[in-house]
């Protein structure tokens, strides 16, 4: 061990001793004295095993989730992932979620990140691989509870007069249902029961999301039943675009509707990367996803169950694929049922 500490020292004073080197010449040392060797990961090496830790004992999304940020984080550090994973500070962390909230996200998204950041770097520290946590010195950032609003009946109505074409079922679907445009837009008639008693539609909440069984309302029905169809999505103009293009297609028929916004967040000027071209934007009060709000908002006003709204929007960490049963489909058909009609013409 003296010897290969000499090693080091020599290498030392001519400038030849590279963390990677010293890592070796202590693994030597660890080595001869117990026979097992340093087990050294850099911060992409460790991430990318943690991942492979979580995938096995969290849900799909709590996997997903911490896998995002964690790639998010690599990409942050560009080259420096590949230092050990001692080397990340807390100037790292800090600097991380700067960046993120110039491009946007909101406190709570950011306050996530950070604990899927500290959930890795805790999991390091029991390995022994660290000996401090960086996330534990950043504090949380203050939410302003800035909420997004929800469609009056009114709204709704003005939204369906001036919408064309696939919009003005898009438009139904996202109210009568409650779910994210993407999952509206790319609706397939697969997905559709209209024979059966209790007509369905399931719902896979995005790529990797779970899915949601909800029953149609009957004026939803009612516009799906006189659609001709055109392949397998209900809404072929629309499907398999970026949700993107959709959303600023959507912002024009809310102003063509002469519906009010309101600004509850606005981005930093201050962004930098491939996020800075959206950094100008401001996030509205309204926007397709309100209906998402709207949706659940109605439901509880009319006093259906908690655990109905949950199961009907997928608000909910138990498994979504689960089967229901048909006394369960009458629940939410009759839950569905109380969504006020409206008309486009």
């Amino acid at each position: 061990m003296a010897h290969t500490l000499q090693r080091a020292a020599n290498e030392a004073r001519q400038a030849r001793l590279t963390e990677a080197r010293a890592r070796d010449l202590l693994s030597d040392i660890m080595q001869s004295a117990w026979g097992e060797v340093l087990r050294v990961f850099t911060v992409a090496q460790w991430f990318e095993y943690f991942v492979k830790q979580k995938k096995k004992s969290r849900a799909a999304k709590t996997f997903l989730k911490h896998a995002h940020v964690l790639k998010e984080f690599t990409a942050f550090l560009g080259n420096r992932a590949n230092l050990n994973i001692a080397a990340v500070t807390m100037k790292d962390i800090a600097d991380f979620r700067d960046r993120r909230e110039a491009s946007g996200l909101s406190p709570s998204t950011l306050n996530c990140d950070v604990d899927v950041l500290s959930a890795a770097f805790n999991a390091a520290l029991r390995q022994g691989l660290i000996t401090v946590n960086p996330c534990l010195a950043i504090e949380p950032v203050k939410d302003k509870a800035a909420r997004k609003d929800t469609f009056t009946l009114e709204q709704v109505t003005a939204l369906g007069r001036v919408a064309e074409g696939d919009w003005k079922g898009l438009i139904l679907a996202g109210f009568y249902t409650g779910q994210r445009l993407g999952d509206c837009a790319n609706l397939r008639w697969d997905q559709i029961d209209m024979a059966s008693k209790i007509k369905t539609i399931e719902i896979q909440q995005g790529k990797t999301g779970g899915k949601v069984v909800t029953a149609i309302n009957p004026v939803l029905a009612e516009y799906l039943s006189k659609l001709k169809k055109h392949g397998e999505f209900v809404f072929p103009s629309l499907a398999q675009r970026n949700i993107s293009p959709l959303s600023k297609h959507f912002r024009k028929l809310m102003k063509r509707a002469g519906i009010e916004q309101r600004i509850i967040r606005e981005r930093s000027e201050s962004g930098t990367g491939p996020r800075s071209r959206s950094a100008s934007r401001n996030v509205n009060a309204l926007s397709f996803h309100s209906f998402r709000h709207t949706f659940n908002s109605i439901l509880a006003n009319a006093g259906v169950p908690e655990e109905t709204r949950m199961a009907l929007t997928g608000h909910t960490t138990r498994a979504m694929n689960q089967v229901y049963t048909h006394r369960q489909l009458s629940i939410y058909r009759d839950a569905v049922a109380v969504v006020p009609a409206v008309k486009f013409t």
